[in-house]
């Protein structure tokens, strides 16, 4: 039986007043789950920071996976801390990677490193701010050199407005180098009218897109997560298989005639019409007791 909540770790963030608790996972000894106003945000695995829990981060570890060489360094920003699930699992299968983490929540970052340290040999620098005005001031050396980006912000259960828009992803695009991949994880509902708006967003700003979920998402049928992935250059097509050979199943990957089918009747978001992501329902997200 699991501890109250009163008695896990917790803290009430300064900036956002968002009440955030670290469990420990009821399934996988040496795994936490970081939940924020209710919603689980990360699992980390301290013993194995290689295995990755949520459907749509295990998508996201696969897209990491095809970069370059296996066990390759590779530059990485992430837009969006959690408990730095990624950031651990980059330099756990990619030891000596170089990698920025970007959070507005600076009391969230201390309470995760409290908690759930990192390997202290990390290549791993954290910068305290907005998403959007970081990635504005990133040092001008890293324009063309990274080869991933991800975006992953939440503000509780929602993304933010001003990070969906083509001015943010306009910000975002100089930054990829030849082979860089732009990563998205968006959530989304019924019709998916968020998930089709930011694909079209995308590909007003990178020459290719795909998307990967599970089927009934992308048929929108129900809540759930949508990885977007973007690029300047082609996507190798045999990511396609291997994407989906990497399960979680059942899986989908729409790409080329497909998506601009699933984003025909979108528009392209702008600053001027952008909107939070949709509030999910109360117990989409719960975690299983």
């Amino acid at each position: 039986m699991s501890r109250p909540v009163a008695q896990h770790p917790s803290i009430t963030l300064k900036l956002s007043g968002h009440h955030a608790v670290i469990e420990p996972d009821r399934f996988t000894p040496g795994s936490f789950n970081l939940i924020v106003d209710g919603t689980p945000q990360s699992n980390v695995n301290l013993d194995d920071p290689g295995e990755l829990f949520f459907e749509y981060v295990q998508r996201i570890g696969h897209v990491i996976d095809l970069i370059g060489e296996v066990g390759e360094p590779i530059t990485a920003v992430h837009l969006g801390a959690g408990a730095l699930t990624l950031p651990r699992y980059v330099e756990a299968t990619r030891p000596g990677s170089r990698q920025q983490v970007v959070e507005l929540e600076s009391d969230l970052i201390d309470f995760v490193r409290g908690e759930l340290p990192w390997d202290k040999r990390a290549q791993l620098r954290v910068r305290h701010g907005d998403a959007r005005e970081v990635l504005a001031k990133l040092p001008a050396g890293l324009h063309g050199a990274v080869d991933l980006v991800v975006v992953d912000i939440f503000s509780g259960a929602r993304t933010p407005a001003h990070v969906t828009s083509r001015e943010f992803y306009d910000l975002a695009a100089p930054l990829l180098s030849p082979r860089g991949v732009l990563v998205v994880n968006v959530a989304d509902g019924p019709g998916l009218p968020f998930a089709r708006s930011q694909a079209a967003t995308l590909s007003a700003v990178f020459g290719h897109v795909l998307a990967l979920a599970e089927t009934q998402v992308l048929k929108g049928r129900r809540f759930g997560n949508i990885v977007f992935v973007a690029a300047h250059t082609p996507i190798d097509t045999s990511w396609v298989s291997r994407l989906l050979a990497g399960g979680p199943h059942p899986s989908k990957v729409v790409e080329g005639a497909e998506l601009t089918h699933f984003m025909a009747t979108a528009i392209v978001t702008t600053d001027v019409t952008a909107t939070p992501s949709p509030l999910p329902g109360r117990t989409v997200f719960q975690l299983g007791s």
